[in-house]
């Protein structure tokens, strides 16, 4: 049996028979993992406050032969003014639900937890645009997951890129390569639907957050269409890449 502590911020919780529940908890020491827990969900105790949404914590475990148990818990930080607003919320629990789909299980990612208690701290403290960074932050994670889109030349030939974005090639991509794509397989074919028309402000906006850190970002906030383009976009891009889809609450965002 293994026991130890380990910093982590819960993803999902599923509430179980007799007052038990599962947790997803993200840890920084043991990626994504499955842990029991009978500790009380209410109160004001350490534990209970340290297993809500929003709250980075310590976690005592243990582990058995299949699985983890929290035996106590304590808050760390708990970002509870993401509650308290809606429009916070629905974009925090978008950003768990995503994370939750993204990472492998038991695989160690530090920077990414680093990142999400960033993404935490921005999103508590911002008075609007939340949407701006939701799509940094999903940039971001992007990138560590090993898939980041290319912006610095075009993803099938490697000439400088066109206004056209390719999901399925992975980034931007310059003009002849969409047009042969088009004559090849067609505007209809499932290629060719996820290839998208980008202006140069989109473009600007590709480039500037994947140059800058999730801190850098905390006053910008792209305009309307800009975002609401970028989010088909990077939505469609993490679905096929990550096989990022079917996300309950994509909607409420």
């Amino acid at each position: 049996m293994m026991k130890a502590d380990t910093e982590g911020i819960v993803l999902r919780e599923t509430k179980t028979s007799y007052n038990r529940r599962m947790l997803l908890l993200f840890t920084r020491e043991y990626g994504v993992i499955s842990a029991g827990t009978n500790l009380g969900e209410r109160g004001k105790s350490k534990s209970a406050l340290a297993l809500q949404h929003f709250t980075f914590g310590r976690y005592a475990l243990h582990r058995g032969r299949n699985s983890y148990n929290i035996d106590g818990a304590e808050v760390v930080r708990s970002f509870y003014g993401i509650g308290e607003d809606v429009d916070k919320y629905f974009n925090g629990s978008y950003v768990l639900e995503f994370t939750a789909k993204v990472l492998h299980p038991e695989v160690p990612m530090p920077g990414v937890f680093d990142l999400l208690i960033d993404f935490f701290d921005l999103l508590e403290r911002r008075e609007k645009g939340f949407g701006t960074l939701v799509l940094a932050y999903q940039m971001k994670l992007l990138r560590y997951m090993g898939v980041p889109p290319v912006l610095d030349r075009c993803a099938v030939c490697g000439a400088p890129p066109g206004e056209w974005f390719s999901v399925e090639d992975g980034g931007l991509i310059c003009d002849a390569c969409r047009q042969k794509i088009m004559a090849e397989e067609g505007e209809n074919s499932a290629h060719g639907a996820l290839i998208y028309h980008v202006s140069f402000d989109i473009i600007n906006a590709l480039n500037f957050i994947h140059m800058n850190s999730l801190k850098k970002l905390e006053n910008i906030a792209l305009n309307e269409d800009t975002g609401r383009t970028l989010q088909k976009i990077i939505r469609e891009y993490a679905a096929y890449h990550l096989d990022a889809s079917n996300i309950k609450s994509e909607s409420m965002v």
